[in-house]
């Protein structure tokens, strides 16, 4: 192992590069000299870019071999090259890109790797063994909640190959134009939410009775058709298991707990009798996702995620990367990588929509970086886009997804979601996630109740400093203790661990997760 060194250290993404960032922790003093002879001109924090070279206002600044920025007035070499210097670039324009255009050599297939899950009737595996209890409205969270903390003290201890009962809270339902063209996307989400792989099957539904959402349209026929044990549909469908509190069956508030008891203890009963079985890789259905991103995202731990995704494609598993306004100022590289000409439109469709809806709200693509972002040294939404599309790695775009949308199909999806944490991995987990990886630069306590997530630290001082939140450290790819492809196989390993039940990620351990989060675009009422 190389030991990390503690001499002045830049890393550039590309030759032709004229900005590199301090790699140091703590950043460097103005002063400090480089192995190329470089000197700094001013303190410049870790993560943050310096200029390489003698800037002149106006000329193109280039980080991974793309135009960043340009130079608000002359920039000296060894300079901070800060947001405050740079004006961004205008987004690409949705005509003219590149069309199916790269043809990569196929991957060698990748065979032998096997984690224990559990098999779903419909085909489908889950990592976890899980009780969701969905719900139709808003209204109707503060029962469930009562209710599955009973659940979770009083019947789960009875049920010890069920992993955990979750409520699948969320803020729709009522007080919406529940007709507008816009709304199917919540609709669905919550729909297929409830089918989750995670889930087994089982589906239980809390109403309220008078809100906008019914069951019978969050659920309709055929959502949850009966199959044979060779996961076949039978043709007939589940009955709708849905507990309606306004019923007049109810009388106060604790017959409708022991309503829902009383009807949990039936899904537990039929979760229970599950076992883990062994299965192949291609059975993961992994959502990756970045956020608190520094400038290391897209030279540690998205690289390293990347070269993961690549076996995972390899092994016959599918991969999701989503985060549209994270992608959009690369939308070229990803229509070239597309499967097909078809592919590649469907993302450019995905990308109109999304420009329309900024649009509506009078924002752009550039609203998407944080405080936090550029205390990282993230300087606008170009930078962090080309650092954000590495997690993709380089298989070729086999399909596209709207928000909400359930998979159909394996290989590398791009599932279009806003870049909102939260909203993204609501959206992840509906078209059928159940694994989620997690990279993070700035550091952020982030999990799902509903699949494991793993979370990918980018330095080395941010993996020591939340030692029990983050799960791989691949800041070691900075100091030089490790390759990205070293840590891209860790990962790669963990998945199967975390996946079979072996391992728990730490925000299991400590029970951290984030609330579901609806992308709902259309009126609320």
């Amino acid at each position: 192992m190389t030991e990390p060194s503690t001499a002045p250290l830049y890393i550039a993404m590309h030759a032709l590069d004229n900005v590199a960032i301090v790699a140091n922790d703590g950043g460097l003093p103005a002063g400090a000299r480089f192995a190329s002879g470089l000197v700094l001109r001013d303190k410049v924090p870790q993560a943050h870019k310096v200029a390489l070279v003698d800037l002149a206002e106006g000329e193109a600044v280039r980080r991974y071999n793309v135009p960043i920025g340009y130079a608000l007035r002359a920039i000296p070499a060894g300079s901070w090259v800060h947001e405050g210097l740079l004006k961004m670039p205008a987004a690409r324009e949705l005509q003219g890109l590149p069309m199916a255009t790269v043809k990569p050599d196929p991957l060698p297939p990748l065979s032998g790797y096997t984690f224990e899950g559990y098999r779903n009737a419909d085909g489908s595996v889950g990592t976890r063994n899980i009780l969701a209890v969905t719900q139709t409205v808003q209204c109707v969270a503060g029962v469930t909640d009562f209710a599955v903390q009973r659940i979770k003290a009083e019947l789960l201890p009875r049920y010890p190959h069920v992993d955990d009962v979750v409520a699948l809270e969320h803020t729709y339902g009522c007080g919406v134009a529940i007709d507008a063209p816009d709304a199917v996307i919540p609709i669905r989400t919550v729909r297929n939410i409830s089918l989750n792989p995670n889930f087994g099957g089982e589906v239980m539904v809390i109403s309220l009775g008078c809100e906008k959402l019914q069951p019978e349209r969050l659920l309709p026929p055929g959502s949850i058709p009966i199959r044979d044990e060779r996961g076949q549909a039978t043709g007939a469908d589940a009955p709708l298991d849905t507990i309606c509190l306004q019923d007049e069956a109810h009388v106060g508030f604790m017959s409708m707990v022991d309503h829902i008891l009383r009807q949990a203890e039936v899904h537990l009963q039929r979760l229970n009798a599950r076992r883990r079985e062994t299965v192949p890789a291609s059975e993961l259905v992994v959502g990756v996702q970045c956020g608190g991103s520094d400038a290391f995202s897209g030279v540690t731990a998205n690289p390293a995620v990347g070269f993961c995704t690549d076996l995972l494609v390899r092994a016959g598993a599918t991969v999701m990367f989503s985060e549209v306004t994270e992608v959009r100022d690369g939308i070229d590289q990803l229509t070239a990588r597309a499967a097909t000409p078809e592919v590649a439109q469907a993302m450019i469709r995905e990308m109109a929509w999304y420009d329309a809806y900024l649009n509506q709200g009078r924002v752009d693509r550039s609203a998407n970086t944080t405080p936090g972002n550029k205390k990282g040294g993230l300087s606008n939404i170009v930078e962090k886009a080309m650092g954000s599309i590495v997690k993709s790695g380089s298989a070729p775009i086999s399909g596209v997804i709207a928000p909400g949308e359930k998979l159909t199909q394996k290989g590398l999806i791009y599932a279009a979601t806003p870049a909102s944490d939260f909203i993204c991995g609501t959206l992840q987990l509906a078209a059928g996630m159940n694994l989620h990886v997690f990279t993070t630069g700035r550091g952020t306590p982030y999990g799902l109740a509903e699949v494991p997530v793993i979370k990918v630290a980018t330095r080395n001082d941010l993996a020591r400093r939340w030692h029990d939140l983050m799960d791989v450290n691949a800041g070691r790819i900075a100091s030089g203790e490790k390759t990205i492809e070293q840590v891209g196989w860790e990962l790669f390993e963990l998945m199967l661990d975390v996946a079979s039940g072996r391992k728990k990620t730490w925000a299991e351990q400590w029970k951290l997760h984030n609330a579901l989060v609806l992308f709902n675009p259309a009126p609320v009422t």
